[in-house]
């Protein structure tokens, strides 16, 4: 069974903003799947959604946890999450939803902030750099033992 969070956030660019669609497992805090786009249409969220099906051969029953923006509640959201059981924050109670909203935090204070982003471009080779080579693969959490969400999850595949 896989449990992830989803949630989008902006980056300020030089051109404006752009949006992180991310999914996380809570298992591993492992980013499964993220989308970088220059809107905050649905189809964002829906093309994040297909990846981390893609990438984790997703099979099992899924849960997916999300705050109820309008993409996550849209007729299209629905259509594509038909499949999955869906749970949603309650009105007003961002607590729900910490760990991804921590996560997009994280990314800022720790590498974007570094850097005077020119545009959309110049934004995805840092957010690519930042969690496929060193957020899953690197950097060390408390919740998974101290090791990275890559190494967690070896660890409980070994285990099984």
């Amino acid at each position: 069974m896989l449990f992830g969070v989803s949630d989008i956030t902006y980056i300020w660019t030089i051109d404006g903003f752009v949006y992180l669609t991310s999914i996380m497992d809570l298992y591993s805090r492992k980013i499964i799947a993220w989308t970088l786009s220059k809107t905050l249409e649905v189809s964002c969220v829906i093309e994040t959604i297909k990846k981390a099906k893609a990438r984790r051969n997703i099979d099992k029953p899924l849960i997916l946890h999300s705050d109820r923006g309008s993409q996550y509640v849209s007729k299209e959201y629905k259509r594509v999450t038909a499949t999955m059981q869906c749970s949603y924050s309650k009105k007003a109670y961002p607590w729900d939803n910490a760990c991804i909203e921590s996560f997009h935090s994280l990314i800022k204070r720790e590498w974007l902030n570094r850097f005077k982003i020119r545009d959309y471009e110049h934004t995805y080779r840092l957010v690519f750099e930042y969690l496929e080579a060193f957020y899953n693969t690197k950097r060390i959490h408390s919740h998974c033992d101290y090791m990275s969400p890559n190494d967690y999850e070896k660890l409980y595949h070994r285990l099984q």
